[in-house]
């Protein structure tokens, strides 16, 4: 296990195609719901505690070996938004570009033409972690972290809010990243069905508003 593979493949540079996703905090900054940092912790810790447990305990399952297409089911069923599926498909497809550039292995490979329209972003992210050595807990972290990370990037960019600020939210929230992704590893090693499938239903219905914007920074 290689802890520079952990830090390649949650390291925010890694092009997976995230930086261009604001994890629905553009709507809220419309909707008034995100207007300070106070705000975007609250956002954050509503966002790791729900789908991001859920995309942890995906990740974590691949990771671990479970069937992937069996895992590809789960994630439909865990996302009623289709403008996230979409969203989930086109990041997983992402980050697979990304994978097998890194990690080169037939295991992605396979994945790749078993998907050739991509599956969940959190499901290759968890075969990625596995070619790269790394174990179930490790995908799992790394959801977690991405889960808050791309909402307080995004604030940064359309509030002006503060850098300092919101890197002070994740570290605030780091204790719950860590509590998270336990749980979703944790999950995965009693089988898919076991696997978390907490919702937000607001986040839901804004990524379907916001697919429909005509002019948008983010693309959900």
């Amino acid at each position: 296990m290689s802890r520079a593979a952990l830090l390649v493949l949650a390291d925010g540079r890694f092009p997976a195609g995230g930086h261009a996703h604001s994890g629905g905090a553009e709507a809220a900054v419309k909707d008034g719901r995100i207007r300070d940092a106070r705000d975007l912790e609250a956002f954050c810790r509503g966002r790791l505690h729900t789908t991001g447990l859920t995309a942890a305990g995906l990740a974590a399952a691949a990771a671990l070996g479970h069937d992937l297409a069996a895992l590809d089911a789960a994630a439909d069923a865990r996302t009623p938004s289709p403008a996230l599926r979409v969203v989930a498909r086109k990041l997983g497809r992402q980050m697979m570009r990304a994978a097998r550039a890194a990690w080169p292995g037939a295991d992605l490979d396979e994945l790749a033409v078993a998907f050739p329209r991509g599956t969940h972003q959190p499901i290759v992210l968890g075969a990625a972690a596995r070619a790269a050595g790394l174990a179930p807990p490790d995908a799992a972290h790394c959801v977690a972290y991405e889960t808050v990370s791309g909402p307080a990037a995004a604030a940064v960019r359309l509030l002006s809010l503060d850098p300092f600020e919101a890197t002070a939210v994740l570290a605030r929230l780091a204790p719950e990243m860590d509590s998270v992704a336990a749980l979703a590893a944790s999950a995965a090693l009693e089988g898919i069905d076991a696997l978390p499938a907490a919702s937000a239903p607001l986040l839901d219905i804004t990524a379907e508003q916001h697919a429909t914007w005509p002019v948008r920074l983010f693309a959900s």
